[in-house]
């Protein structure tokens, strides 16, 4: 494996895929990446410093993000947050470039502004590459009324609204992508199912097993990992579907065991919280009550 190109600024993209100097030193819109340069870089871990948000179109070939690797297709959109790792293979095809687009924006740019305070609540950043936004011809035109605003005000000129402007649209652009994740988990409504499901499942398998001996309780990151998907876009789905995240469903799931015990057998409270994998069984009290509204001794007793 080469050794991993570290991108830290929007200057930098532009040199590195021999693109003209950018009209704006924290954020800008690229067309497809040339299928050639893209294997110039084959097998070479990307690590940038950006946010980055493409639509592929004309190009086929293999993107390694996370740990999965998937056939980026027309018309999917992939996220990506600043730290994460991306390396691309057998890139072949031309770029459609009316409908290929890559906006990049630095962290800086958004740092004082609303979407600097939420920019986390977009879970997508977090999503593997086979978790991708697939969006129709008519989300991608809507999308790329944005992205053409976002052109518009950074190529004229700059004035005192400008900042403001970009970082208005880059919102609003993120917007309409969390309207089209619904929709794309809305019409998987049997593999939600099957999730949340598997998820139940899981986490019967769990105590069953006793992997809690080892591991303690089950966190979303070992579910994640265990059902093949991202610990964030687990939770998006099991939200859509249950109403719950996974981080509460777990929760749920391990306080309902721990009112079967402790109204069904003579197990202390300490240890109902062992047998759940609580390391420390004030812990489990806190969360109980936190959860439930009395403490685990006052729950026994109404039993």
């Amino acid at each position: 494996m080469k050794a991993p190109l570290l991108i830290k600024s929007i200057a930098q993209v532009h040199q590195a895929f021999g693109l003209a100097p950018p009209g704006h030193p924290l954020v800008s819109v690229v067309g497809a990446f040339d299928s050639q340069r893209l294997n110039d870089l084959a097998d070479t871990p990307i690590v940038s410093e950006l946010y980055s948000i493409s639509l592929k179109a004309g190009i086929s070939g293999t993107c390694i993000y996370g740990r999965n690797a998937y056939d980026y297709q027309n018309g999917t959109l992939v996220f990506i947050a600043p730290g994460q790792v991306v390396q691309y293979s057998g890139a072949e095809g031309v770029a459609n470039e009316k409908e290929s687009w890559n906006l990049l924006f630095h962290p800086d740019l958004i740092r004082r502004s609303e979407l600097g305070r939420c920019i986390g609540s977009y879970s997508f950043f977090h999503y593997e590459a086979n978790e991708a936004l697939h969006v129709s011809e008519v989300e991608k035109a809507c999308l790329r009324g944005i992205v053409d605003k976002i052109v518009a005000e950074y190529s004229g000129n700059i004035d005192r609204h400008s900042q403001e402007l970009i970082v208005s649209n880059i919102k609003l652009l993120l917007d309409y992508c969390t309207r089209y994740y619904d929709r794309q988990f809305y019409t998987r409504t049997n593999l939600n199912k099957d999730i949340a499901s598997q998820f139940e499942q899981l986490l019967q398998r769990y105590y069953q097993n006793q992997v809690y001996e080892k591991l303690g309780l089950p966190t979303v990151a070992y579910c994640g990992k265990e059902m093949g998907i991202s610990p964030y876009y687990l939770s998006d789905l099991l939200k859509k579907e249950t109403g719950r995240t996974a981080s509460d469903y777990i929760h749920f799931f391990v306080l309902e065991r721990a009112k079967n015990s402790l109204l069904g057998t003579q197990l202390s409270v300490t240890e109902v919280a062992y047998n759940l994998g609580f390391a420390y069984p004030q812990h489990f009290s806190k969360l109980f009550k936190a959860k439930v509204g009395m403490s685990p001794k006052e729950y026994r007793k109404l039993g």
